[in-house]
């Protein structure tokens, strides 16, 4: 099973990540902000990040590029998610090191979706 870092200023979203996830049987950490994802991140290495994009603190804009710049991180897929669809955002994400996208609102089976796709 996988390990998951789901970071979110929404508790509820944080929520039903975990819930999503840990139904599958992964490990899931949770943040509320980027400060708080580098926290763990530091401690432990997980295979997949889901990143919520507008956060107090630090955002998603900046936490991906301190993510690669840990040499744990450097190859972990970030899959930001967000209710943002605007392509420019998108690109900029890409070109900091973002490999994905899930739009809010998501389902279940969207979710599993990305972590089928980056987990192969």
């Amino acid at each position: 099973m996988a390990k998951v870092l789901c970071v979110d200023d929404a508790l509820v979203m944080r929520r039903l990540l975990k819930q999503i996830l840990e139904n599958q049987g992964h490990t899931v950490f949770t943040a509320a902000d980027g400060n708080e994802a580098m926290a763990i991140a530091r401690d432990e290495t997980v295979d997949l990040v889901l990143c919520d994009v507008n956060m107090p603190n630090m955002s998603g804009t900046s936490l991906v590029p301190k993510l690669r710049r840990l040499e744990t991180y450097k190859s972990t897929p970030i899959v930001m998610v967000t209710t943002e669809s605007d392509g420019y955002k998108k690109e900029k994400l890409k070109s900091l090191g973002a490999n994905g996208w899930l739009r809010k609102p998501f389902t279940e089976e969207q979710v599993l979706n990305i972590l089928k796709h980056f987990l192969k």
